[in-house]
């Protein structure tokens, strides 16, 4: 961990100063303090002003607009009086923090600190006398304490507000570049260097108005500000050009840059100017950090500086390093840019948490991808846990039926013309009691009979009677008795016995007469709310039952209908039913959305096809028509070699509870929320029938551990989102845009007839990203307390 070092000097060069030194780790506080004192020096102050006034002689042309300066001698012979000026400051600067009375500091330097630790060294002074002195050239600095990193600050501080959130936690660094009046220097290559910043977002103002830098520093977010240009600096006041004929001063920029500094600023890197004075200034304005150059700055240093210290900031390593290793490489150049590596200084508010390149989103790199993994593993076993228990079955469900409904609005399929339904309605049933029938049913055998015989001319393939006759024949009727027995086309419906049923636990017999292949149970399975969303094609009827067949009407009709088409029907390795080349995939507890449910039987899932009405299923026709022969023709013709559905279509006293919810019941009217029987019916007919011939698909869904995946996959997706778009309404945006892309690819797939899960991933998206969010903003805030903890 880096250590930090706190000198804090009080007096001047001409009056002596005290000195306290504080050690620590960074971000606690420290360990280590002592008290010394370093002499008046004021050869040290003659010599600083010197070397100044040397320097400023060498250069004509800078990034700043410096008082006229009269040239005496040659530029070598100037070169040489820099060289010796420089020389006598480290000397004097070393010699003074030699003297006895700062013994005891250096001491307890040398016992506290490795040199290989790194360190920052935090000189707080309100001297400006003492803040231009080279302390980088420092001997345990210079020489022996390579990794440390000189930065100055004030004495007294306030804990900064933390910025907003909202604009310090981003995907990327965001840098506003105000390129200012650049007569005589290049500031284009400021640009490319910026251009080329990896993970960061630049907006170029160039030559701006000082409204287009209001504008910008008001309205947006930034991380970093830069400016490169010329700028002008008196005593402890600076301005800077930004354009050929307008200059601001820092005054003037006060409340913009305030605001800025709240919204998230972190940096501020003047690249053009003796800059003390100007840094004092921002420093007032509490702008964490801001690196500035000490003298008038030649374009080629500026430009190497900027490239150097960019190189190994945004690289990941700290503001520290990155602005040593810069000073080191500008050494290089010293040669033709005497002074060079004296220029960067970084001044920073010594109560905010220094940045990184990384910022907030990269703060905790190492920690991020493994806390994401594990938290989503987590997620995912907690919601596959409360899944497997069957609490989510309810929300999947109407999620489920919300997927149905809404394919039925996007995707309309036509009624199935291998189906034609016979309804019987309360008219019906008056009409044969006008007619003189004798009624023990709503369809009486008279009218039965004369129905059979009817039909029997039209030719139809399969007939299906969905309406219960358990009593003995009116013995008038013996052409209607030799029918049932004989006429293979003619399938009837009994009940099976369930405790369930209120009054009928016994279930309800089949007619007398009929062989057993002729006979299907009418039994639905029902979820909650008595809405019809499986099929059961099979069961085994208790001993107790009356009716004892083992096949659905359904599959009975249709076996019958499919064995002329040349589709017969077989089992699989797996046990699963097959018909034709199509193998109808068993449901069983756990499949999908249903978790807690009796699957006893064999069920599938009923894949309702997509109608204005669940009744437009197929052509329907009246009792009383057919009888009175006043069916249109088109159903005529509908009639000849297809299957016919008698059933009731009404409420009656014979049907009380044959009557449905479906899936799209929540969406329908109140009088249509439920459909008769019948109709129900039609529709698992018309799903073996389409699937066998047309080749429509039937529901299906993934295994258990290809959800499992795909919930974690959403969840892993939470909390990459939660940690790449941390500010608010970035990831509320995120979040809409995610949860769409889950929603449209979930009913994308439910078009193409699979189910697969929704509501799971969805709570395990949200419950990650929140997890993470609160993790990061933990760490966040336990990281800020640290360090202004530290700073204290």
């Amino acid at each position: 961990m880096r250590k930090l070092v706190v000198l804090k000097l009080d007096g001047d060069l001409h009056l002596g100063v005290q000195v306290t030194l504080e050690i620590g780790e960074e971000g606690k506080r420290p360990t280590t303090e002592i008290t010394g004192k370093l002499p008046s020096n004021l050869d040290m102050a003659t010599a600083i002003d010197q070397w100044q006034l040397n320097y400023r002689s060498l250069w004509k042309f800078t990034r700043i607009k410096a008082k006229k300066i009269i040239y005496d001698g040659s530029i070598s012979q100037r070169r040489k009086e820099y060289d010796t000026k420089a020389s006598e400051v480290q000397e004097h600067l070393n010699k003074w923090l030699l003297s006895e009375s700062f013994r005891p500091v250096r001491e307890k330097w040398l016992k506290h600190l490795m040199p290989d630790e790194e360190i920052r060294v935090l000189i707080r002074t309100h001297c400006l006398q003492l803040k231009k002195l080279p302390w980088h050239l420092w001997d345990l600095i210079d020489r022996d304490y390579l990794k440390a990193e000189v930065v100055l600050s004030i004495p007294e501080s306030e804990r900064v507000k933390p910025a907003l959130q909202t604009s310090t936690w981003r995907n990327k660094i965001r840098i506003l570049a105000i390129l200012g009046h650049s007569d005589g220097i290049d500031v284009e290559q400021d640009r490319q260097l910026l251009e080329k910043l990896p993970n960061a977002a630049t907006t170029f103002l160039v030559e701006p108005q000082y409204s287009d830098i209001n504008e910008k520093l008001w309205k947006q977010p930034w991380n970093i500000l830069f400016f490169a240009g010329h700028t002008k600096s008196e005593g402890d006041t600076g301005c800077i050009y930004i354009n050929k004929t307008d200059k601001l001063t820092i005054d003037e920029l006060r409340h913009d840059l305030r605001n800025a500094v709240a919204n998230g600023l972190q940096l501020a890197i003047f690249n053009s100017c003796d800059g003390l004075g100007l840094a004092r200034e921002l420093q007032d304005l509490q702008i964490p950090q801001i690196i500035v150059m000490r003298e008038p700055v030649p374009d080629f240093v500026a430009q190497k500086f900027l490239k150097h210290f960019l190189e190994v900031f945004s690289s990941g390593k700290s503001i520290y390093a990155a602005v040593r290793t810069a000073r080191q490489r500008l050494k290089g150049i010293e040669k033709e840019y005497p002074g060079a590596s004296w220029l960067p200084v970084i001044n920073e508010h010594p109560a905010v948490v220094p940045m990184t390149w990384q910022l907030h989103r990269k703060m905790f790199a190492p920690k991020s991808g493994m806390a994401i993994l594990l938290t989503s593993l987590l997620v995912t076993s907690l919601v596959l846990g409360v899944r497997y228990w069957g609490y989510l079955q309810t929300s999947e469900l109407q999620a489920f039926d919300h997927f149905m409904q809404l394919r039925s609005q996007l995707v309309t399929e036509q009624p199935d013309e291998r189906i034609l339904i016979i309804t019987i309605d309360e008219a019906d049933i008056q009409y044969q009691l006008n007619k003189g029938m004798q009624m023990r049913w709503s369809l009486s055998d008279q009218a039965l009979a004369q129905l059979l015989e009817k039909l029997n001319k039209y030719q139809p393939r399969t007939i299906g009677l969905d309406i219960y006759r358990d009593g003995i024949l009116d013995p008038k009727y013996l052409n209607l008795a030799t029918r049932f027995q004989e006429d293979n086309r003619l399938f009837f419906v009994c009940k099976v016995a369930t405790i369930y049923d209120d009054g009928d636990t016994d279930g309800i017999p089949p007619p007398s007469g009929v062989s057993r292949e002729r006979l299907s149970f009418s039994d639905f399975v029902a979820d909650e709310e008595d809405i019809a969303r499986r099929q059961l094609l099979h069961l085994t009827p208790p001993s107790k039952s009356l009716c004892t067949t083992e096949y659905a009407f359904s599959l009975q009709l249709a076996l019958h209908y499919l064995d002329q088409e040349g589709k017969t029907s077989s089992v699989t390795k797996g046990d699963y039913l097959q018909i034709g080349n199509v193998v109808f995939e068993q449901l069983n507890e756990h499949t999908s959305g249903y978790q807690k449910v009796d699957a006893s039987g064999y069920q599938i899932l009923l894949n309702y096809r997509s109608l204005s009405s669940v009744e437009k299923i197929a052509e329907q026709v009246s009792l009383r028509d057919v009888l009175d022969e006043k069916i249109p023709l088109e159903s005529v013709k509908l009639l000849k070699d297809r299957i016919v559905l008698i059933g009731l279509s009404a409420p009656t006293t014979n049907n009380p509870n044959d009557y449905w919810k479906t899936p799209f019941s929540s969406n329908a009217k109140p009088k249509q929320k439920q459909i008769p029987g019948v109709f129900v019916q039609a529709q698992m007919l018309s799903q073996i029938l389409s699937a066998v011939l047309d080749r429509r698909p039937l529901l299906w869904w993934w295994s258990g551990w290809m959800e499992a995946l795909w919930i974690w996959g959403w969840s892993l997706i939470g909390g990459i989102t939660a940690w790449y778009y941390l500010k608010p309404l970035h990831i509320g945006l995120a979040v809409v845009v995610t949860l769409l892309i889950l929603f449209g690819l979930c009913f994308g797939i439910f078009t193409l007839a699979g189910w697969v899960p929704l509501i799971p991933p969805i709570l395990a998206l949200l419950a990650t990203q929140i997890i993470v969010i609160s993790w990061f903003k933990h760490l966040h805030l336990s990281k800020r307390k640290q360090l202004n903890f530290g700073h204290d």
